[in-house]
């Protein structure tokens, strides 16, 4: 609340219905991947790997459709299989080889940047594939990845939409279903989760085939949307991802967290990057804030968190 009084108190553009149309749409993106990371987070685990398989999963529906000739669906149905088939790797060997998580992701992590990297150079003799939009089911996957709405006379990103759908859903499962039970629990002591008949492994690799889901269909929204994808896309934005859902909550040893709290930190990542904009100042004062808002974050959570354990002492 106080940065958006703060850039609307100083920016008329920020505070018009076109300035909110264009703080909401990385805020989507953001917020999409925040969401799924503080799934993970909660269930005590990190993805280093999740901000470069977004990059994965684009390549491959660029590769797929322009050097493979298949229709833009079937690319996007591979790519999902793909990222599906990264998470469970990563969840799998986690679960069975008992190293930190973000050891296992990051090893992920470099192995697709190189791939990525690779194998569009092999393809393509260049770091770029592009060309999408002239293959067979474009127009239907823009209409679902990358189309726009009008609310009030403005037009915003699809992607939006489904940001608060994701929320929504998350949300839902965390708070109302048996598995979100199993994810606070997992996240707040696997041990003792196991010992009550909690499925701690089952439950980890799935919140791993959550991020990479979610890592998909970002990525899929990136291809569709530009229809020429960088074979760098994506590196660092893990964190990113991983602030946001710090900000909005998740506390970094895992147990507590929320999916809304995700999107609001997302939602602050937005307007924080689209404000330092509209105010004409350098963007590079963007990753001040950045670290200045995780350290906050941190400190506010660790400050909450003493004083639930006392008053419940």
């Amino acid at each position: 609340m106080v940065i958006l009084v703060f850039f609307a108190a100083q920016s008329s553009t920020f505070r018009d219905i076109s300035g909110v149309a264009n703080w909401l749409d990385p805020a989507s993106t953001i917020g999409i991947m925040a969401i799924a990371v503080a799934l993970l987070m909660i269930g005590g685990h990190f993805d280093l790997s999740a901000g470069v398989m977004t990059g994965t999963t684009a390549l491959t529906v660029g590769i797929c459709t322009t050097q493979l000739d298949m229709t833009v669906w079937a690319a996007i149905a591979v790519s999902l299989a793909i990222a599906l088939s990264i998470g469970f790797l990563n969840g799998f060997l986690v679960v069975r080889t008992k190293l930190p998580s973000f050891i296992i992701t990051l090893g992920s992590f470099l192995m697709l940047q190189g791939l990525n990297l690779g194998l569009t150079k092999a393809f393509t003799g260049t770091v770029t594939v592009g060309g999408i939009d002239d293959y067979d089911g474009y127009d239907s996957a823009r209409a679902v990845f990358a189309s726009t709405v009008t609310i009030a006379g403005q037009q915003f990103r699809i992607a939006i939409l489904w940001w608060v759908l994701f929320t929504v859903l998350a949300s839902y499962v965390l708070l109302r279903t048996r598995f979100g039970n199993w994810v606070f629990a997992t996240g707040g002591d696997e041990v003792a989760s196991r010992n009550v008949g909690v499925p701690a492994a089952r439950t980890t690799i799935t919140l791993f085939m959550t991020t990479a889901a979610a890592a998909w269909f970002v990525g899929t929204v990136y291809a569709v949307r530009t229809t020429s994808v960088q074979a760098n896309i994506g590196i660092g934005q893990e964190l990113i991802y991983i602030v946001a859902a710090v900000i909005g909550g998740c506390l970094l040893t895992g147990g507590f967290g929320s999916a809304v709290g995700a999107s609001l930190g997302a939602l602050i990542f937005g307007m924080t990057q689209q404000g330092i904009t509209y105010l004409g100042w350098d963007t590079d004062w963007f990753y001040f804030f950045l670290g200045a808002m995780l350290l906050l974050a941190v400190l506010t959570n660790q400050v909450v968190r003493r004083y639930a354990e006392s008053a419940r002492a």
